[in-house]
């Protein structure tokens, strides 16, 4: 399999990094969500904290404060040996503070929204109810085969702050 994800780390001082999951780690859970689905290609995902995060989902979304995953897609590039998919944007605090709230592993959560966001550079979404439920599938199915549990047991709502966001 060949697809790869370049990790980069963009946060400020003192915000956490040594508690992150290892970059390998991120390399196989987005590795997993493509599996089957696109065997080459390449994501960008970049770590960021509040100040950044904040930026990127107000100039991207319009909406104020940070979010937990944005999805950039790359659209109709020409292949190459390894095609961008595109880039990843997680807010390390948003995904510290959400596993902290719902009761979960902080790596269960990095996991899901490292899929989630990958699904979504994939094309997935979950704007409609039949896409979300078959999104949420695909998550859980994926989640699972990695050894975590269910992210959405006990959930009312699916990620509803996450985004794809198209430039």
């Amino acid at each position: 399999m060949s697809v790869t994800v370049e990790v980069q780390y963009g946060l400020e001082d003192g915000a956490g990094g040594d508690e992150l999951p290892e970059r390998e780690a991120f390399q196989q859970w987005a590795a997993a969500a493509c599996a089957g689905r696109r065997e080459r290609g390449e994501i960008g995902l970049r770590i960021v904290g509040l100040e950044e995060g904040t930026s990127l989902n107000e100039t991207y979304r319009r909406r104020h404060g940070p979010t937990n995953v944005l999805s950039f897609p790359v659209e109709d590039l020409p292949p190459e040996d390894l095609p961008p998919l595109g880039d990843l944007v997680i807010c390390a605090p948003v995904v510290w503070r959400e596993a902290r709230e719902q009761g979960k592993a902080p790596r269960a959560h990095w996991a899901h929204l490292t899929v989630h966001g990958s699904l979504h550079l994939l094309g997935y979404d979950h704007e409609r109810e039949e896409d979300a439920d078959a999104m949420e599938r695909l998550e859980r199915e994926i989640l699972a085969g990695l050894g975590f549990p269910d992210p959405y047991a006990g959930e009312p709502s699916p990620l509803e702050d996450s985004e794809s966001t198209k430039p």
